[in-house]
């Protein structure tokens, strides 16, 4: 009879202190999705004080699926289909090359472009937003710095984009942190300086933990070390600010911190088409 009331008192508590079981939760997967790839011929222009050499240097281009509960959501979608198999020939400071399109590797998990609900965008650059307009029906979202950025130059930079700066899709211009889905799991961090409206992501898996996205606030690993930035950021201190908020950031919350650009951090999660849980 006492253990039947405890339960009930227990019932009666979460309903009044709004209880959330585990059950109730979405289910969170996070896939690393391939975008692309660079030869650096010129390492240089990733440092203001010249502290990398000539090179070459091999990066690469990486975007992420996420599935909250039903809705799923791009972030990034790299180079566009125009470099589909480009091959390299060391004459460029920066070459790039896909591999794969975005659509050809979602067909993998037996997802069409239209079941996207939202493509996040970390900046306005080409190698992240290469591939938008094959998912004109999702919820475009972008740092309001950038969409600005994007609407100045709808011919140049936006022509990805053309498709939201038109009006003829949503598009959301965040403003500094933004919580995706309103419960944590899935936040636009506001890390400036490479663009002006320039965005990470933090996500929150269930059984993986924290993982963190960088966009372009950094781009390889002795960029981090080292506190680099390229010659063609926006804004020198905001750069240096926003690296060291995202360091901060992986070290709290004891996150997989992940150099969008960098072969080796990406190595970190699953490969495709596997995914972090």
């Amino acid at each position: 009879m006492m253990q039947r009331s405890m339960r009930l008192m227990g019932v009666v508590f979460c309903l009044f202190a709004g209880c959330v079981r585990a059950a109730d939760k979405p289910a969170m997967e996070l896939w690393r999705l391939d975008c692309g790839k660079f030869q650096i011929n010129n390492v240089n222009l990733f440092s203001d004080v010249d502290a990398y050499g000539p090179g070459p240097k091999q990066l690469i281009g990486s975007c992420y699926l996420i599935r909250h509960g039903d809705t799923y959501m791009l972030w990034d979608t790299g180079l566009p289909v125009d470099v589909l198999n480009k091959p390299f020939t060391g004459k460029d400071d920066i070459e790039s090359s896909l591999n794969i399109t975005l659509v050809d590797q979602l067909k993998q998990l037996g997802l069409k472009p239209e079941q996207i609900g939202i493509v996040g965008l970390s900046h306005y650059h080409f190698d992240h937003t290469g591939q938008a307009a094959a998912f004109p029906q999702a919820k475009l979202m972008i740092g309001r710095g950038d969409a600005e950025q994007l609407r100045a130059n709808p011919e140049g930079r936006g022509k990805a984009v053309t498709h939201w700066l038109k009006g003829d899709g949503n598009l959301d211009a965040v403003d500094g942190d933004r919580d995706v889905f309103g419960d944590r799991s899935v936040v636009m961090i506001n890390l400036p300086g490479h663009t002006p409206g320039h965005h990470g992501l933090l996500i929150k898996l269930p059984v993986t933990g924290y993982v963190l996205l960088s966009g372009d606030a950094v781009h390889f690993a002795e960029n981090l070390a080292t506190d680099g930035v390229p010659s063609f950021n926006d804004d020198r201190a905001q750069s240096l600010a926003s690296m060291a908020r995202f360091k901060a950031l992986a070290a709290n919350h004891k996150a997989i911190a992940i150099i969008q650009h960098e072969p080796n951090d990406v190595k970190k999660l699953p490969t495709f088409p596997l995914s972090a849980k």
